[in-house]
Parts: C-alpha cells; structure tokens; sequence
C-alpha cells in the first residue's frame, strides 16, 4: 500500500493562498487536506465550497480531500461535490444516516471517506466499513491547528488495520516527522501535516524527509 502525504490548507498563509497552494503541489506531496468547518460541530470556522472551487482552479492537476467538519454534512454534500472534492470525509459523529451520505458521496462521483474523533470508540465504526473507502483517525481534537499529537489514538489505526487490510488509513492532527513513522508503524498510509509542512521554508525538503522516513517503515 502506497503512502500518501497530504499538506492542510489550514496552515497556509491564507493571504497568499494561490502561492501556498502552488508551492504545496510543487513539493511533490500527493493531495491537498481541506478542513470545512462549521461553529456548531467544532469550536472554530474556516472555509465553504469557493475554496475547494478556488483549489481546482489554481492547481487543476492537485488531488482535493475535503474533510466536512460540519454537524450535517448530508446539507453540503452536493455543493462540495460540484466544487471540486474528490475525497469527500464526514464524521462518524455527525447528525445524518451515514449509510445513505456514504452512498450519495459515491453517487457524486467523490470518494466516500469517514472520520473519527480521538474520543470516539474506535468499534462504532464498524457497520460502516464496507461502505467507506478511507477512514481518517483524528490524532487531534478537531478544530484548531498547531496541537499535540495524542498518541492514545494508534490503537485506532492498528484495529481498523487489522479488520481492513485494503482500507486507507489517515492521520490528520500533529503530524511531523517523529509521529508521521509511528503511524505508519500502526497501520495508518495517508498523513495530514498542516503546521509542520506549511512552516518549512523548503516545503519540498520536509516531503522528501518524511518519504524517507516512511521507505524505512515499510521495509
């Protein structure tokens, strides 16, 4: 299974957001991470469908995963989907019947994805895992940037490993390049780092640092 390293729009310098998409994509990471937040489901708000439309825009060619932190993501799915996501992730905590919003994500011709929280059991999501073609593990609380890995969480990521050894398996939350290879290690092969990659002056370097280091997991 092939690593994936997703840098967050979150972290960039929103004033001079086409450049820092851009310089994303030149550092030859493999998809863009979209956070769509709501004030109701997380303590925080930032973007809504122009910016995934923006993202498509300005670098055609870069792969979007929009993650919808949103307490009724089945209200938006359509507008993310003709925005431009190619990833659609709703959370297994969100007020909709995920069965059908899995489905309907497919439908739009997106990639059906769910999300978990660092203090959701990890076994809730089982009805569910022949739906989703990636589950994203939250190291994080949602909301806010720039937090402490919680190292609580891999147990998650070896479980879901362990029952779907096809799946794709994220982290978004305090990735860098010490808790990026313990992931790996657990069973986790896309990684969101926001703060860490959007505050390298040689985004490209931190990249190519973390593919190292990911080459001597898998071996």
């Amino acid at each position: 299974m092939n690593f994936q390293i997703l840098p967050s729009l979150l972290a960039a310098d929103l004033g001079r957001l086409a450049d820092e998409l851009k310089r994303a994509e030149a550092s030859g990471a493999d998809a863009i991470h979209i956070d769509i937040m709501d004030p109701h489901f997380v303590p925080n708000m930032s973007f809504g469908p122009s910016i995934v439309d923006f993202c498509r825009r300005t670098c055609p060619g870069f792969y979007r995963h929009v993650h919808l932190m949103l307490s009724r993501p089945d209200l938006y799915l359509e507008k993310f989907a003709a925005a431009g996501a190619q990833t659609i992730q709703v959370h297994i905590e969100s007020d909709c019947d995920l069965h059908v919003e899995l489905r309907r994500i497919r439908a739009l011709g997106a990639k059906p994805a769910l999300v978990i929280n660092p203090e959701t059991p990890v076994e809730i999501l089982a009805p569910y895992l022949g739906e989703a073609e990636e589950v994203l593990v939250m190291t994080v609380h949602p909301g806010y940037g720039g937090q402490k890995f919680i190292a609580e969480c891999l147990p998650k990521i070896t479980w879901l490993r362990e029952r779907c050894p096809g799946l794709d398996i994220m982290i978004d939350g305090g990735g860098n390049a010490e808790t990026i290879p313990l992931c790996a290690k657990a069973g986790a092969n896309q990684f969101v780092a926001g703060s860490y990659l959007f505050g390298q002056s040689d985004m490209r370097a931190a990249v190519a640092d973390l593919r190292a280091k990911l080459r001597c997991c898998k071996a």
